[in-house]
């Protein structure tokens, strides 16, 4: 059994002044002020349309981003209605076979210390759902039969495809402090990400820090 971190990574190329270009084209078509496009126009026009709140000029640029998580996290991620999803699939996937090292891949919970009761049940619980996975697979079961077993820390990947407002949605959701701290963990990092490569359209989601008990 493999043991890691959740991570991200950008599928499509990013380029911040692209998107602010290509949003100030498309919004100044409703007040069909075009004339007033210049070559440093853009950021103070997009500004404007966020705090006026006419998000609907954010949906014409949109990117994708693969997402490593648990299984936990990706239900909550596919919530997201206004998005484009593929996701690593259990039900074809067999981790008996030599492409995923014969051996289930988990995340480590954020919340969990080495080294301590919690932690040490967790990773027990994993290794037994490892080995019945394992069994059921051996006794002849498929394995969309045999997933039953596989537990919420299993190791996924979703690639995710949203518009930039709903990108927005989805990072003022997932960094504020009521959320699952595993799925903060992820999209915490991103939004500050984004902030430093796409200028303007992230500026005013401010992640909080949340300081979670670990056991």
């Amino acid at each position: 059994m493999k043991i890691i971190k959740p991570g991200f990574e950008f599928i499509t190329p990013i380029d911040g002044n692209v998107i602010l270009k290509r949003l100030e084209e498309c919004g100044r078509v409703c007040y069909k002020s075009e004339s007033k496009i210049t070559d440093d126009s853009a950021p103070k026009f997009v500004a404007g349309i966020i705090k006026r709140g006419h998000e609907a000029v954010l949906e014409h640029c949109s990117f994708t981003v693969k997402i490593v998580c648990d299984r936990g996290v990706s239900h909550e991620i596919v919530r997201h209605r206004l998005a484009s999803y593929c996701q690593e699939s259990t039900r074809y996937c067999n981790y008996g076979k030599d492409q995923f090292g014969s051996e289930i891949t988990v995340i480590e919970p954020c919340y969990l210390n080495e080294n301590t009761f919690a932690y040490d049940e967790w990773k027990e619980a994993c290794r037994r759902a490892e080995t019945a996975y394992f069994n059921l697979l051996n006794w002849g079961l498929s394995p969309q039969e045999a997933r039953a077993v596989l537990p919420n820390s299993l190791k996924t990947e979703v690639v995710m495809t949203a518009n930039i407002r709903e990108w927005r949605h989805f990072l003022r959701l997932r960094t504020s402090t009521g959320a699952h701290p595993q799925i903060r963990e992820i999209a915490t990092p991103l939004l500050r990400e984004l902030q430093q490569i796409v200028p303007v359209c992230f500026d005013d989601i401010l992640p909080k820090e949340a300081d979670h008990e670990t056991s």
